[in-house]
Parts: C-alpha cells; structure tokens; sequence
C-alpha cells in the first residue's frame, strides 16, 4: 500500500483536561499506526507537548494550521493546531473552556469530512458537563456528528472482539427512553445493523433484539406490552425484507449467547442495557461506532477519566482500537 491510498485519520483530542491528549501521545508511538494510515490530531499543540514529560514520550509535537502541512512521518504527531486553551488548563477539573474546545475539535473535523479532506474520524472522550459550560447543550459526540451532518437515522454502536450491541436509544433517562421506543424506530436500528454488518463483509447478519422488559415481558406479564407495542412489528418488518432479525429475547441471556457466537450483533433498547454488557468484557477493548452517518467515525469507549488526568496512567488500547476499526472501515483511496 503506497502512501496515497491509506486513509488520513483526525483524531480529536476531546476534553483536554481528561485523559484525551495523555493516549494520543501513548497510541501514536506505535509506528503500525503510520504503516497503516495517515494520522494527525485536531486540538491544541501546547496540551500534546505538556504531557510528553506526563507519559514520557520521546515523540515531536509539531503545529500545523493546514491538512497539506502534514507529512504524516512515525515520530512526529502532528497537531491541527485550534490554539483554544490557556496553558495552565488544569486537569482533572470541569471547565468551560476545555468543553467549548471539545466541541470545536470535533467541528473542524467534520468540517474536513464534508470537504472530503479526511476519511474518518476517531474521537478522544469528551466530558458532558464541560461540553454544556462551554454553550453546546447535546448529550455527547453522537448527537453533535448527526446535527453537523443532518443526519436523521443514526445510532451509536459498541463493537468489542466477541460483542457488538447497536442501540435504539442512547442518552436519555430510562423512563424517557421507553417513551421514545417505537416500532419504526427500533426497525430501522435493525436496518442499521445490518447495513452495517453487510459492508464489513457479514453476507447475512445475525441480529438478535432485545426486549424491554424482564424476560422480555413474558407475554404480557411484565410491563404494560411494550414488547407487543414496539418491538414485534419491527421484528417482523425486517424478517419481510430478508434480514436475519429474532426478537424481542430476554437480554439476560442474549448476551451471552451473542458472546458464544449464536448472533452477530444484538439491538439494545436503552444505553445502560447495551453498555454494561461491552464494559464487562474490558474498557480497553471496546470501540464507540457512529453508524448512518457519511463519515466514519470511531471512539474510545470510555470517558474522560478525570480522576487519573495528568497523572500518565491512562490506558491508550481502546484509542488504538477506535484507530483500527476506523483504517478498516474508511473508505479505500485510489
């Protein structure tokens, strides 16, 4: 592969005063990472250059203020500089300042996707209550890629080595959740799912949906017929089109099947039914997926870790995970 054709990756750099910039110094030392694509990071230079000493990295931090600037050489991390944060931005503490920039990162990367400018995206953690006292009020990295790209039937999927869960609903509180839940919406998550699967090379997705309720209502025992409601005609829409679709099943048990490889992916109908599952397996072997959107976009699954921020100990596996999906799933270039 010549260096044309591999993919030119953004990372963003996320909340600056969380573990963000800490395992993107750690990950880009890998050099399989250069051999692979063409990475560079959209954030402030000065946050990547403080924590060399933080981590120990022996890595060049260069600015640039354009795409075509980068040489994209191992060794150096190239930095699209936004120059938003003062240098004493301290860590492990909620600011402003930090989420506004969170946010900023992520618009100029989507900026450079609409251009065509880069192949994908992989998202550093942002911190919700920062991203809010810094003007932007979404519930996260999902909603502000489908706003900025007008993007309406989206969901945010978790993809682990033996787990992948694609969700109906993400964040919101449970009560509102079961509100939202709808059989139009919880069929075109199925469609997702397997649209998805499809171009990853799963000639025929199996996807297992979860029901709402304990034992999936038990026919009516449990709940007030949600399952009736919203999931079995969804269900049954998919199955008519020829995708490979079963539920609603007890999702007591669905993820261990999905795990022992009876499915390829399950359809969760809330975040804590879908995350808990993929945490179990390890934080650093998960990866945050924005699926339906016309960008590639990846994540570490997992946040800003204020509490270790600054201190150099944060685990960098899941970035280079989100990394490696996002080389697999960008578009080729020719």
């Amino acid at each position: 592969m010549t260096i044309n054709n591999k993919p030119i990756i953004a990372i963003t750099m996320g909340d600056a005063a969380g573990v963000g910039p800490e395992i993107i110094m750690k990950a880009l030392r890998d050099r399989a990472i250069y051999d692979a694509c063409r990475p560079f990071v959209i954030g402030d230079a000065k946050m990547l250059e403080r924590v060399k000493g933080v981590v120990g990295s022996d890595l060049v931090v260069r600015s640039i203020s354009s795409i075509e600037q980068a040489a994209f050489e191992p060794g150096i991390v190239e930095c699209l500089d936004l120059d938003l944060l003062p240098h004493d931005l301290p860590f492990g503490v909620v600011s402003a300042e930090a989420g506004n920039a969170a946010f900023r990162y992520l618009e100029k990367a989507i900026s450079l996707a609409n251009e065509k400018l880069i192949d994908a995206i992989c998202t550093a953690p942002l911190n919700k209550e920062a991203l809010h006292k810094g003007g932007h009020l979404y519930p996260g990295h999902t909603e502000i890629l489908a706003e900025l790209t007008g993007t309406e039937d989206y969901s945010m999927m978790l993809s682990a080595p033996k787990l992948k869960v694609i969700h109906v609903t993400t964040h919101i509180g449970l009560i509102d959740a079961v509100k939202k839940i709808n059989a139009e919406r919880v069929y075109k998550v199925i469609k997702l799912a397997h649209e998805t699967l499809q171009k990853a090379g799963y000639a025929q997705p199996r996807i297992c949906v979860c029901g709402i309720n304990p034992h999936a209502g038990e026919n009516g025992l449990f709940g007030y017929g949600e399952e009736e409601e919203k999931i079995i005609p969804a269900v049954e829409k998919a199955q008519q089109e020829g995708i490979q679709a079963v539920g609603p099943l007890p999702a007591d048990t669905l993820f261990f099947r999905t795990v022992r490889g009876d499915f390829d992916i399950v359809v969760a109908m809330y975040h804590d039914q879908g995350h808990g599952p993929v945490k179990v397996l390890g934080l650093e072997a998960g990866v945050n997926i924005t699926v339906g959107l016309p960008i590639i976009r990846t994540s570490v699954d997992h946040g800003t870790a204020f509490d270790i921020a600054g201190k150099g100990i944060a685990d960098e596996l899941s970035l280079k995970e989100a990394l490696r999906q996002a080389i697999e799933l960008a578009p080729k270039r020719v």
